[in-house]
């Protein structure tokens, strides 16, 4: 753990939710849910440190986008060093809900992955429903929404999408529920107004 996070834990304990940074066999099982086999636009909430978006500008192709959005001063200035020599990671210090606008302005129709760390469960209702459909809005058909949390209540909040497949990985102090939420793709065949499919697993696997 860095410095930095640690004294930015401490300002905002309630923003970063953990202590300590995801563990490396988090970070890889959270990156797995993403196919990198072609260039993706990706978006971030809240990468603080920026554990998970080293990871994934690592797998991503040359043609990608990394999106990050980060609220803390601090980390978007850290961020901005890290990566700023990779023209294809662009941050935004700003608020997640400002995905749309950033789309936009950047000439990108829609991502294919949104990932997220941010503790939806200390959000009010009237946001966190906001988030979740921008968040719907800005995927491509097909899509997937990927959150790692230390509760699973957003289940119950992301009606939008159809499908959704969590697991509860042990691996990370502390453990965290990997949730993929799935944007239906119109040219499958389902319906929208679909009941949420589930699938649940625990995840004990120390290779991740």
């Amino acid at each position: 753990m860095s410095a930095l996070f640690f004294k930015q834990f401490l300002k905002r304990p309630f923003q970063i939710a953990s202590i300590v940074p995801s563990s490396k066999a988090l970070v890889e099982r959270v990156a797995s849910k993403i196919d990198f086999s072609q260039p993706r636009v990706i978006a971030e909430y809240g990468p603080g440190e920026g554990v998970h978006s080293r990871e994934i500008a690592r797998r991503m192709c040359p043609d990608s986008n990394l999106l990050l959005f980060e609220l803390d001063p601090a980390f978007a200035r850290d961020l901005e060093r890290q990566f700023a020599g990779d023209r294809r990671v662009r941050v935004i210090h700003g608020d997640a809900a400002s995905l749309p606008h950033e789309l936009q302005r950047r000439g990108i129709d829609s991502c294919d992955y949104i990932l997220s760390g941010i503790p939806f469960s200390i959000l009010q209702i009237e946001k966190k429903r906001a988030l979740l459909q921008k968040t719907h809005d800005a995927l491509a058909p097909g899509g997937s929404f990927i959150i790692y949390q230390v509760t699973n209540e957003l289940k119950q909040h992301a009606t939008l999408f159809e499908h959704a497949q969590s697991e509860y990985f042990l691996q990370n102090i502390p453990p965290m529920f990997i949730t993929v939420f799935q944007k239906t793709d119109p040219l499958d065949g389902h319906k929208c107004g679909t009941p949420q499919r589930e699938k649940f697993s625990i995840s004990a696997d120390r290779s991740a």
